[in-house]
């Protein structure tokens, strides 16, 4: 089954001439099935880029996918043009106001590490969202600095300033192979990373209801989950393009910013070469697993969410 996207999304034909399953909501309209409504509250600043790497994974199952993409009310975008996030975005408020409701919420990360939680803008409001999937979003996934706010904001645990930023592939244990998200995982995978806090394992086990699924000696933990909240917080990035990482490197570079060339992520960690992607077989397992079980929980009726 396909994912729908409107067709004057730059995603849309990015993906189809991927190969990847793409319909519009106009031939979706005719088919008799109830898609999953899965929204993207993307706080990252390159929108459409973010919106590219997460379509492609959701949209890589067997079952139709509906996105919609979400912004904060009162932040606005200093990266996309306005006309993007006019035509295809609806702020939080709109969303909320509404009453409707999602089988699944990815809420991205944002490069404001560097910030306590208190201090961010749309703080207030993001609180709001991680208070609202709990009677209107079946299961949420908080992907790096949105996964380190939620788990905060749930459970308390706090985020940690690293000496030096954590950046490059670096190999994670399976830590819960019994796990419907880790069907099919290997002993251990490869994951970007690119942050300069942490989340601590101790207080992450210090919190009621939390497990550890994937974790690494070099980096800490990294995919926790929160049966509790219906959720899954994730440290690193699947996500990621194979240019990814290069593409921060090279801004940083160019910029004059002092940073270490990614680890174990060129050949021969020489940034001449062409860097390979070795983490998207896994990517794929790990957002596949999770729309597969949304779509054994959620309820057929997409009111009964939060029921």
């Amino acid at each position: 089954m396909p994912i729908k996207l409107p067709e004057n999304l730059p995603a849309y034909e990015v993906l189809r001439r991927e190969g990847v399953m793409v319909i519009s909501p106009e031939r979706a309209a005719r088919q008799d099935i109830r898609p999953l409504r899965i929204g993207l509250l993307n706080l990252m600043p390159k929108k459409i880029q973010t919106e590219n790497q997460f379509a492609r994974l959701i949209g890589a199952t067997p079952l139709q996918i509906d996105l919609s993409l979400i912004r904060m009310t009162e932040h606005q975008a200093r990266n996309t043009a306005a006309e993007h996030m006019e035509t295809f975005y609806r702020p939080f408020a709109e969303v909320a106001d509404s009453g409707e409701k999602f089988d699944g919420l990815i809420i991205t990360g944002a490069p404001i590490e560097h910030l306590a939680f208190e201090e961010v803008t749309y703080w207030s409001e993001l609180r709001q969202v991680f208070d609202w999937t709990q009677s209107h979003v079946q299961s949420t996934f908080g992907v790096c600095w949105g996964g380190m706010a939620m788990i905060n904001h749930f459970h308390g645990v706090q985020k940690h300033m690293l000496p030096a930023k954590a950046f490059g592939c670096f190999r994670h244990r399976n830590l819960a192979p019994a796990s419907p998200f880790l069907r099919g995982f290997s002993d251990d995978c490869v994951i970007p990373v690119s942050r300069w806090t942490e989340m601590k394992q101790a207080e992450i086990d210090a919190a009621p209801g939390l497990v550890t699924l994937l974790g690494s000696d070099e980096v800490g933990p990294c995919l926790v989950e929160d049966e509790g909240r219906r959720a899954l917080y994730i440290f690193n990035h699947f996500e990621y393009d194979r240019d990814t990482l290069k593409q921060e490197y090279d801004r940083d570079v160019t910029n004059g910013t002092p940073i270490n060339v990614p680890g174990n992520y060129y050949p021969e960690d020489n940034p001449g070469k062409t860097p390979l992607n070795r983490w998207r077989s896994h990517a794929h397992l790990l957002y596949g697993n999770w729309i597969n079980e949304i779509y054994q929980q959620t309820p057929y009726d997409i009111d009964q969410i939060g029921h």
